[in-house]
């Protein structure tokens, strides 16, 4: 590979990106191998959504007890992103990456194995623990081997792409598979991982640790316990009640933990988060964002997996196919949405996703005790697609953006930790609207039309959080300086 590079990077950069212009097959091939990360993730969460119906009905779970099998997957997820962010930047992102593949493949074979509720529950955590730590490591190598601009709006669209491919390809396999067994919807994903973690060991280039001297534990300890209260909090307080002193007093403890956690950054030499990167105004509001887009959508699917299969009587695989337009959408516009964000910023494809977003989700109010597939179901996963297709990738980019390589993963990080803790809260007080009680075939529940609105006011809260701010200028842009080895970022774009 020849060192024609004409990056000038904060530190001295290895990555093919940084080596040659041209993207060489090893460039190529690292690529596709985070692009199946992705793919597992999303084939993963989708599976499971259309098996809920069938796990209740196998284990004898409660309502209340199933939208466990979705939280705490999400629990460990969303509680370990910030350490798994930072600890990528810190040990090495190729090495966390491929741990947490191993990890996230032995829980999937555990998963599939069971034959108790609170041990299925279980698995779905360590997987999402994996996640925590492949997710933000994963999308900080793409960001570190791919330039800022249109060569990573490219490989994030193509990276889109697969995330999508997997959502789409999860929802037939898990509708075709559930009317085998459910539990081969959880062995699935093992081989498939092993596959990646050995493509990655040959592809990804090695980067070491950054920093091992200078971990922050204390900072870790204090975030994480934070995350897992609050998700834990959120997620057990419809049954435990939200004005019980359990709640009360758990929420308390995350708040001192929260505030132990500032003062722990505030003071060390080497912080796990920089507090400062939060003065990057386009990173909160691709955070915010992002907890409304995954809070919103896991919401709708918990409803929409009851509704369709409990209420109505559609097989998992009717289920699959009825939503497989979003996905189809979303796995084809990739290289166009790359496009579209160099063209016209994210801020715009962001705000025109959410606007998708809160249309589906009140379409989706019409919904009634009889099928109306062409009116409202087939409208509402188009609307879905669209909205995915124009966010994800800009949110993406947002949160990336103008951010030095040796904090790429603690960016990652916070915005994938958005995406499950939003996730968290939001399904949680969904569930709660929902309630335990017994759905009768052919009869609407009254609390749905109640949770339907729910979800779409917390996508209106993520079109505000996209829109608010002082509009960016005509030739706006983050101006990137080198100093100390060190990206400062003035944000005018902001």
């Amino acid at each position: 590979m020849s060192s024609t590079a004409t990056l000038s990077p904060p530190a001295p950069d290895t990555s093919p990106a940084a080596a040659d212009q041209r993207w060489t097959p090893r460039l190529w091939g690292t690529l596709l191998v985070l692009c199946a990360v992705l793919f597992l993730d999303g084939l993963d969460v989708s599976m499971v959504g259309v098996t809920l119906p069938a796990i209740q009905s196998d284990l004898g779970l409660s309502t209340a007890t199933l939208q466990w099998i979705v939280s705490g997957y999400v629990l460990g997820y969303g509680g370990l992103l910030l350490l798994g962010g930072r600890t990528a930047d810190l040990l090495g992102r190729r090495r966390v990456l491929l741990v947490a593949l191993a990890v996230f493949a032995g829980a999937s074979v555990l998963g599939g194995l069971v034959e108790d509720g609170t041990l299925l529950i279980a698995t779905r955590f360590v997987k999402g623990l994996a996640a925590a730590f492949t997710a933000p490591a994963g999308l900080s190598i793409l960001t570190t081997t791919f330039r800022e601009g249109p060569v990573r709006n490219r490989a994030l669209g193509i990276y889109t792409v697969f995330g999508a491919s997997g959502f789409s390809s999860g929802l037939i396999l898990g509708g075709l598979l559930t009317e085998i067994d459910w539990r081969v919807t959880f062995l699935l994903p093992a081989p498939l991982a092993v596959l990646a973690l050995i493509a990655g060991l040959r592809l990804i280039p090695r980067d070491g640790a950054r920093n091992p001297g200078g971990y922050d534990v204390l900072g870790a300890a204090t975030s994480t316990g934070a995350l897992l209260l609050l998700v834990f909090t959120v997620v057990n307080a419809p049954e435990a009640g939200w004005t019980s002193l359990r709640t009360l007093g758990s929420l308390a403890l995350v708040v001192a933990l929260a505030a132990a956690f500032v003062i722990a950054e505030r003071t060390v030499a080497h912080p796990l988060v920089r507090l400062g990167v939060f003065a990057n105004r386009s990173l909160v509001r691709a955070d915010l964002t992002a907890m409304a887009v995954s809070g919103g959508y896991l919401s709708f699917q918990f409803i929409v997996a009851l509704y369709l299969q409990n209420v109505l009587g559609w097989s998992p695989l009717q289920m699959a196919l009825s939503l497989l337009p979003a996905g189809i959408i979303v796995a084809s516009s990739g290289p166009v949405v790359g496009r579209l964000i160099t063209r016209y910023g994210t801020r715009r494809l962001i705000a025109l996703g959410m606007v998708a977003f809160v249309a589906a989700y009140a379409l989706f109010l019409r919904a009634g005790p009889e099928p109306a597939f062409l009116t409202v179901i087939l409208p509402t996963a188009l609307l879905l697609g669209l909205g995915f297709a124009l966010s994800f990738s800009a949110l993406n980019v947002q949160a990336t953006n103008g951010v030095a390589d040796d904090e790429q993963g603690l960016a990652s990080g916070l915005v994938q930790s958005s995406f499950q803790v939003g996730g968290a809260v939001a399904l949680a007080v969904t569930s709660a609207v929902v309630g335990g009680g017994p759905i009768v075939p052919g009869r609407l529940p009254d609390t749905f039309p109640t949770a339907i609105a729910v979800v779409t006011a917390i996508s209106l809260l993520g079109l505000l959080a996209a829109v608010l701010g002082r509009r960016p200028g005509r030739h706006a842009a983050h101006r990137v300086a080198r100093e100390d080895d060190r990206y400062l970022v003035s944000e005018s774009a902001a």
